[in-house]
């Protein structure tokens, strides 16, 4: 069965990948500086603080040097970033030794924050505005709501239908390029590809930086500038949390993107008598913080016994629909959802592309709290037989192939099987009663070798 990845990058990721020319537009947005700064690995800061007030090249020796022997695996990494962001320019000098430039653009920009400090992007609306804003709470809950719909349209849109949220088309386009299947026709709904089924057992900060760098990967094709994108998400994420900002202060295009960023939750659009405002949500505001980051993952709800039952406690209805993605789902009370992991239902998650692993990762990070701290978090009968129903599935292997026989002579017969394994398409013979099995690939060259054989 071929194994399709989806891969989450990080925010700093999708920046380093952008072109030269972008990069360059960027660093004169001092936010992005400042954004891009407070994102790098600790010795990458530091050695940008380092070189930050120094205009000549700076050979590497002079980086090592502060660097303990044990270190210098992360000092490669931190390196590599700053080359990767072209933050650091590359060159060798007459003696071939590695030296370094901070990008200039970059330098004065920083150099004028941490000299003058800077001015926030836009300042949020008073509170005497006479407008009452939602708790932290109330936006936890929104944001968590947002997020849940739009997954449900990628397991069952009928299911989303009954939400009260819609999604965008821009959005939707963002759900079918690797997660949805394209129909020929409208009669039936999308289905879900493999890069679907593993995606939605994926973490939530997983999942959000995968839709990011789809959402700016196809960003040009609905006519906006991959480089501006990058920046006004980035300056999202000196936004405050909970504040409301006016959109009245947003270009037509920021305003567009603000309403793709409402359906998965990262801001919550509001409208007054006169004005209308968006509220940044956590989701938006955490935006440069590395993927590895675990601060904002939620608390586990899954405890699996040794017998293979399974115990949710959740009262969403999204969490019910993943697990159904490989258990067998009996009944939902109001805050417990029970079920049995089986071989039935593992069998139908492996065909749909899951894997063993993926499993039981997703049942390991989202483990409950009273089972989280055991060693091993899933029982471990439960693991290995997940892994040898998985390996049974994979035991047989078909192969589109052609059957010979009849073969005028036993000559004939075993140069046919010669042939067959000089071409790379010999699969199986008896020799006794002179048969031959060969790729489908090879049967041409068997044909056109026999037809041959025959003049």
């Amino acid at each position: 069965m071929p194994q399709v990845k989806i891969v989450a990058k990080n925010f700093m990721d999708m920046v380093a990948s952008l072109p030269a020319m972008k990069l360059d537009k960027l660093y004169q947005n001092a936010f992005i500086c400042q954004a891009i700064l407070r994102s790098m690995p600790p010795l990458a800061k530091k050695y940008v603080l380092q070189l930050l007030f120094i205009d000549a090249p700076v050979t590497g020796k002079m980086l090592e040097e502060s660097v303990l022997a044990d270190g210098l695996s992360k000092h490669k990494v931190a390196i590599d970033r700053l080359i990767q962001l072209r933050v650091l320019t590359e060159a060798l000098d007459r003696k071939k030794e590695a030296t370094y430039r901070m990008n200039p653009t970059f330098q004065i920009n920083v150099q004028k924050l941490i000299v003058h400090g800077g001015v926030l992007p836009r300042e949020p609306m008073p509170s005497t505005a006479g407008f009452r804003l939602p708790s932290l709470e109330e936006l936890d809950a929104y944001a968590v709501q947002q997020w849940e719909c739009f997954l449900l349209h990628l397991i069952s849109s009928s299911e989303a239908e009954k939400a009260t949220t819609n999604i965008s088309s821009s959005m939707m386009k963002v759900f079918q390029r690797g997660l949805l299947s394209q129909n020929r026709d409208d009669k039936e709904p999308p289905r879900l590809t493999e890069g679907g089924f593993q995606f939605l057992l994926m973490d939530t900060n997983a999942q959000l930086w995968y839709i990011i760098r789809e959402y700016i990967g196809n960003s040009e094709e609905r006519g906006l500038d991959s480089a501006d994108l990058v920046s006004f998400l980035l300056e999202l994420s000196f936004h405050a949390t909970g504040e409301a900002y006016n959109i009245n202060t947003l270009s037509d295009i920021q305003r567009t993107i603000i309403r793709d960023l409402a359906d998965l939750g990262l801001v919550k659009l509001q409208q007054g008598r006169k004005e209308s405002w968006f509220i940044p949500t956590k989701l938006a505001t955490n935006l440069s913080i590395s993927l590895s980051d675990t601060s904002s993952r939620k608390q586990g709800y899954v405890v699996v016994e040794t017998n293979f039952r399974m115990y949710a406690y959740s009262t969403s209805k999204l969490h019910c629909e993943i697990l159904r993605l490989f258990a067998r789902v009996e009944y939902q009370l109001p805050n417990l959802i029970v079920g049995a992991i089986t071989k039935e239902s593992l069998y139908k998650a492996f065909q749909n592309g899951i894997t063993a692993e993926q499993i039981i990762s997703f049942l390991q990070q989202n483990a409950h709290p009273r089972v989280a701290e055991r060693i091993p978090t899933v029982p471990e009968n439960v693991t290995d037989q997940m892994r040898l129903w998985e390996s049974d599935l994979n035991r047989v292997e078909c192969i589109p192939a052609h059957f010979f026989e009849e073969f005028p002579s036993r000559e004939v017969f075993e140069a046919a099987c010669d042939h067959a394994r000089e071409c790379g398409g010999f699969l199986w013979e008896n020799s006794k009663k002179m048969w031959l099995v060969v790729k489908a690939e090879s049967f041409a060259y068997m044909k056109e070798f026999l037809r041959g054989k025959k003049q």
